[in-house]
Order: structure tokens, then sequence, then C-alpha cells
């Protein structure tokens, strides 16, 4: 088992990072902690995936589901929402950063349990500060089980509202993983909500961005981490309502694209390449 984030990981950890160091401003999201974890060495912007003109829309899809989640968790927080949990959390540092907020959360972090140990040596080691209510729940979302039962034995209290996120985590699993996921989702309590990004199929992506989609798919697989589902947005909705959830919403980029990159002078922007799902208990 890899003891190290996978490159997933890292490239979203340094993308966040790029659009604070090469976008213009306003930033859409800020994080550099992320950059300090992957200590990419100080050549990191030379690295060929961090062309800044290579795929923009790839970043800012990185930076707009970021964003999102964690207006998300601030809106449901005002709302007396106290659990968060990010499955497939990689790089996160919404622990870190957020600190008046996760000062009064219960965040469960999920992921491989050889990364999530790489990533507490680090924090450890740069003295980044680990909030009372933050927990680390080690799970490998292939391998069967259930990512429910996880947080629930880590702490979750499964009688109180909860806000989920999985970003850019169904991308390399397969479609019973993903219905596994969204099932054990279901369990939560009632006024919990649930987001999930997706991939769609080539064919429905918008031309330009479909061509560096498709580069970005090579890239994966030839860093052993390809991209294993896509959904058309009317097939996801109908695995959530299978699924059992009060609620199903499907949120387009375009409608993204307006909520956080409106009048930008610079034309950053998400691609429709991903999307949003987000569902309530």
């Amino acid at each position: 088992m890899t003891s190290e984030p996978s490159s997933t990981a890292v490239r979203t950890a340094l993308w966040r990072a790029l659009h604070l160091h090469h976008d213009a401003p306003p930033a859409v999201f800020e994080d550099d902690l992320g950059l300090r974890l992957a200590d990419p060495g100080d050549d990191w912007r030379q690295r060929p995936d961090m062309d800044p003109d290579d795929n923009p829309f790839a970043r800012a899809a990185v930076i707009t589901r970021a964003r999102f989640a964690e207006d998300l968790v601030a809106e449901e927080y005002g709302r007396g929402v106290r659990q968060y949990v990010i499955l497939g959390a990689g790089l996160d540092t919404f622990a870190q950063r957020r600190t008046e907020l996760a000062a009064s959360l219960d965040i469960f972090e999920v992921d491989a349990p050889g990364p999530q140990s790489w990533k507490r040596r680090r924090l450890a080691e740069l003295g980044l500060g680990l909030p009372a209510g933050l927990r680390f729940v080690p799970y490998d979302f292939e391998a069967g089980g259930s990512w429910w039962d996880a947080v629930v034995g880590a702490g979750l209290d499964a009688g109180r509202p909860a806000v989920v996120a999985s970003l850019g985590v169904s991308t390399y699993l397969g479609r019973d993983a993903i219905v596994a996921m969204l099932r054990q989702g279901a369990a939560l309590a009632p006024g919990s909500t649930f987001a999930t990004t997706f991939q769609l199929p080539l064919a429905m992506v918008e031309p330009g961005p479909r061509e560096l989609r498709a580069r970005v798919e090579e890239a994966a697989r030839a860093f052993g981490t390809p991209f294993t589902s896509f959904f058309a947005p009317e097939e996801i909705l109908a695995l959530a309502r299978d699924a059992g959830y009060r609620t199903v919403e499907h949120i387009p980029a375009t409608a993204l694209t307006d909520r956080y990159f409106a009048g930008r002078a610079d034309g950053l922007r998400p691609s429709n390449a991903e999307e949003l799902l987000v569902v309530t208990v």
C-alpha cells in the first residue's frame, strides 16, 4: 500500500496554489497550505501539469468545487449542523485554514490509510494545528465495506445531521462503488447534505475543453489513476433518487460560473467536464 499521497491529490493541491500564484485577483479560493504539505520543491511551477495556460478549465474546476463545499459547510453551520465528513480528503486543509469554523465542528477526513498517515506526519512536521474535533478515518473506497460504518466508528453522531463532501473522488471509482457511496450516505440523519462531483461523458463536454479533458484522461492513465466513471446528469440524478434521498439537484458548471467567476477579466471558469450533485436526507 502506498504511503504517499496520490499524484491526483498532489496535483489538486498544487492547482489550488497556482490559482493564487498566477490567476488575477480576486481569488475564488485561497489555499497555500496544500502546497506546503505536498512540498514539491522550489521548481514546482516548472512541472508540465502546472503550465497555467495548458488547462485552466481543470484548475478552475478544482477551486470551484472546494469553494462550493466550504460555502456549503458555512451555510449549514448557520442552520446548526456541526459535523463535516470529507470523503477522499487527500491534501485538504480546511481544518488548518478555516480555524474559527473548524473549532466548532466535528470533522472526519476519510482517505486511504497510507496517504493519510503520510499527511498526518507532514502536518506534525509543519507544526500545523489539529482542532480537537478533527478525526482521521482510514478507508479504501474500492475495497468494499462501508465508509458510513467507518465514520460512525470514528465518532460521527448518526442521530445528528452532517455535511458530506466527495470532491473529485467518483472520477476514479467504479460504478458499484459510487452506488454504494450514495446509498450509505442516505443513512445520514435528516437535515444532512451530501455534495459530490461527477464527470460527464467526453461527448457531452463542450468543444475546446473536450480536447483538454481528453488529454487529462490520457495523463491520468499514464500516472496509474485512470478516469473510470462518467455520468450524464439524468443518470447520476436517477442513482441518487434510487438511493432514497429527499431532494436531488444537479448544479451545472454554468451556475457555478455565474456564482464564482462573474466579471473576471481573465476569463477563468470551469467547463462542464465536471459538475456537482447535491442531495439532502
